[in-house]
């Protein structure tokens, strides 16, 4: 009896020991489980902002991106570079400035130009720069200029003639990275005075910012377009076809 009640008594102690062993054990894992589930969690939520942050700075990318170019390729054309070097103490620091023509070849021009200790960064400035500055031209038959024209800064002077077709851009150096960023094929113009690219394409850009439309002339004046083709000796119906064919 007495050893009966000793096994019993043991058996009861193990069943007593190993249950809150067990339930003791239990809630640790969970406990673990949860700081795991946690820390898991925390890295989730801590990926998705970070996710969410970065798409928020791709989206202000793409959207700055299609707010400068409007939707539309553009045609960048690299006109000068200019290096300068800086005397130090340790020896020369160099740097680049870049200056940059861009147009959508629809009537759009721009220039713009930018400095930095590299060539790449200096031709980002001077590109951002340019597209911002954009101006609209118009153009007679998508090709050529309405009229002929003048254009003056400092000691640079350029001469600007509209063309027949086939004529072709007849123009060198800055002026004629200009034309072809702007979209006009046939052009004839001379460059009198400075040589130097700044005040060539200052210039050129004068003259093309005082170019008129037979349509804007119309409107500013309160008359038909015809009124005013028709006033060279011709024909009533050819003004009127004339007039029909102006797009801008």
């Amino acid at each position: 009896m007495m050893a009966d009640e000793t096994n019993s008594g043991v058996e009861a102690e193990v069943e007593v020991t190993a249950a809150p062993a067990v339930e003791a054990g239990e809630p640790q894992r969970e406990g673990r489980g949860g700081r795991g589930g946690r820390g898991r969690g925390g890295n989730d939520r801590g990926g998705g902002d970070r996710g969410g942050r970065g798409g928020r700075r791709d989206d202000r990318g793409r959207g700055r991106g299609g707010d400068d170019d409007g939707g539309e390729e553009l045609i960048e054309k690299l006109v000068h570079i200019n290096r300068v070097s800086k005397t130090v103490k340790g020896g020369k620091r160099f740097g680049f400035a870049a200056l940059v023509v861009v147009g959508d070849g629809k009537g759009r021009v721009g220039f713009g130009h930018g400095k930095a200790r590299e060539v790449p960064e200096a031709i980002t400035k001077a590109t951002a720069s340019a597209k911002k500055k954009m101006v609209r031209v118009p153009l007679k038959e998508g090709r050529t200029l309405h009229h002929d024209g003048k254009g003056r800064f400092g000691a640079g002077k350029v001469n600007v003639r509209t063309a027949p077709a086939g004529t072709g851009i007849i123009a060198g150096g800055p002026m004629r990275a200009v034309f072809e960023s702007l979209g006009v094929h046939d052009v004839v113009t001379k460059s009198v005075g400075s040589s130097n690219p700044y005040n060539m394409i200052r210039a050129t850009f004068d003259a093309l910012t005082t170019q008129t439309s037979p349509k804007s002339v119309a409107q500013r004046r309160g008359k038909k377009v015809a009124d005013l083709l028709g006033r060279g000796g011709s024909s009533e119906a050819e003004a009127e076809a004339d007039a029909a064919a102006i797009t801008e």
